[in-house]
Parts: structure tokens; C-alpha cells; sequence
């Protein structure tokens, strides 16, 4: 076993959260949901939107009987709206495939709408106890920081990060399930992108970006999260007037969305596009 791992698996025995798809009751479904929620939002916002979804839709058959915007209205604003249409997409595949169930084999998985190779992988292991690596941008930063030395992972996985994961997996499989968790907490609640608590790490000592004295990330820029004026914040708010209605929603409370005329239009063509919105016809527009 490595060294890393009686440190880490003993923090989170007495540090993880208590998260409802984490608990022994949660349904494969629940987890499902949880990662595809959880992807680019963190918990806090996700925690009400995972609950009243799985009060509504416990089993991937309830969501499949639904109209598409249905989902997108239950989604609300946790944003990037189209993991709700995937999601959703996957509820039907689960049905017509698996009957009804969601599969525990990890190809089967990744041929779902929506399921790549993270949350092929996050599935397998924390519904069914599965032994596989793990890599979200936590997990992969705690491994640049105490394995490399380096403050923070690449844009991408790369081969070697994948081996040293892999290698790094208890041979149990629920351990290695169980330390898969371990580390994503280790690197949401400790190990944090800015500001991290070394003095709280239970694998401080062994560190390698703290035994090089915390060298600075050198890679290329990394792109900030700009919202204010964007496109994204424009096909937000058009979103949010259609959620908000019962019906279709004329052109005029279209406009009333987004100040710009040119860029809402754009994204409202965009939107139409990714199959967000439907028009309908002299009523303006509705969600599908």
C-alpha cells in the first residue's frame, strides 16, 4: 500500500461530508445525478437542486416519461442547461437499454448521453463499490501537488497522471472506491486550488510541492471564469424568463431578457441550436 493511503483514508473518516449520494441508502440514480450536477457547480448550489429533483424523479423511468423541458425547468440556475438535456437523454437510453436500471458495467456507461470517462468512472466506483481512478480537477490537483510537485494539474489527463492513478489504487475494490472519495474531499476541502490548509493535510509530510517550498503553478495561462456581459450570462437569463413561464413566451418578453439586441438574438439562435428552446411560432418561444 502507499504511504498516502492511511493518512488520507483516516482524514476522510472523520472529515467527509455528510452528502445524500454518499450515504448507503442513495441509488445508483442518485449518484448519476449527483455527477452530472456536481460537473462545474459546487456542492452548496447543487445539495437543493439534487434533492427536490430525486423527491420528483426517484428512478430514471419517472424522468423519462417527461417532456424534456420539464428537466430543464427542474435544472433552474445551476447552469450549462444541456447536462440537463443529457441527462435526461440518459434516462430514456436507461430505459429502452437496461430497463430501467442504471448499468454497473463501465462500457455500457460511457454509451450513455452525457456519460464520458470521468463520470463513467465516478459511477462504477461510488454506486457499485467499482475499482477505478478517479480523476476530477481535485483529485488530479492533489496528485500534482504530492506526487509532482507541482501546484496544479494540466488543462487535460494525461497518460502518466492516468498510470500513477491507476497504480495508486488500493487492490480492494471497495477501498480503492472509498480512497477515490477520499481524495476528490481531501482536494475540495484542503488541498483547495487558492489558499490551500497544508497545516491541516494529513499527507503534509509527504508533499512534494511542499517539500519544493510551494513553487508557483509556470504552465500556460489558465482561462478565468468571466460571467458579467458574456454570452453565457445572456442565454442564462433568457433561459431563467422561459423557465419561469408556463407557456411560450412572446418576443417581446424575449427582449426584455437581455439589453443587447445583437447578442441576444445570437443566443437566442444558439439556444434554438442546442435544442434548449423551441420556437413557436407566432407565440414566440418555449422550452421542448
Amino acid at each position: 500500500m502507499s504511504a498516502l493511503h492511511g493518512p488520507i483514508l483516516d482524514w476522510y473518516d472523520d472529515h467527509a461530508r455528510d452528502l445524500p449520494w454518499r450515504t448507503g441508502e442513495a441509488s445508483p440514480w442518485s449518484v448519476m445525478v449527483s455527477e452530472f450536477m456536481l460537473q462545474q457547480t459546487p456542492v452548496a448550489r447543487v445539495l437543493p437542486v439534487h434533492q427536490a429533483w430525486l423527491e420528483r424523479w426517484p428512478t430514471p423511468a419517472l424522468l423519462a416519461q417527461e417532456p424534456v423541458g420539464e428537466a430543464l425547468r427542474m435544472w433552474g440556475r445551476l447552469g450549462y442547461p444541456r447536462r440537463a438535456l443529457r441527462l435526461h437523454a440518459s434516462a430514456v437510453a436507461i430505459c429502452e437499454r437496461h430497463g430501467g436500471e442504471v448499468p454497473l458495467d463501465r462500457a455500457q456507461l460511457l454509451a450513455l448521453p452525457g456519460v464520458g470517462d470521468y463520470t463513467s468512472a465516478a459511477i462504477a466506483a461510488f454506486a457499485f463499490g467499482q475499482r477505478h481512478e478517479v480523476l476530477d480537477t481535485n483529485v488530479r490537483r492533489v496528485f500534482a501537488r504530492a506526487l509532482v510537485g507541482e501546484e496544479l494539474a494540466g488543462a487535460s489527463v494525461t497518460r502518466g497522471e492516468r498510470l500513477a492513478a491507476q497504480e495508486l489504487l488500493p487492490q480492494d475494490p471497495a477501498t480503492a472506491a472509498t480512497w477515490s472519495v477520499a481524495v476528490m474531499e481531501l482536494g475540495a476541502l484542503v488541498c483547495r486550488a487558492t489558499k490551500p490548509d497544508c497545516g491541516s493535510c494529513p499527507v503534509a509530510d509527504l508533499c512534494a510541492w511542499r517539500a519544493a517550498g510551494h513553487p508557483a503553478y509556470d504552465g500556460p495561462p489558465r482561462r478565468g471564469q468571466a460571467w458579467a456581459g458574456t454570452d453565457r450570462q445572456c442565454r442564462g437569463r433568457i433561459m431563467a424568463v422561459l423557465r419561469d413561464s408556463p407557456g411560450p413566451v412572446s418576443a417581446v418578453g424575449i427582449e426584455a431578457a437581455w439589453h443587447d439586441a445583437g447578442q441576444r438574438e445570437r443566443c437566442l439562435a444558439a439556444l434554438v441550436v442546442d435544442g434548449l428552446v423551441v420556437p413557436a411560432g407566432d407565440l414566440g418561444y418555449r422550452l421542448p
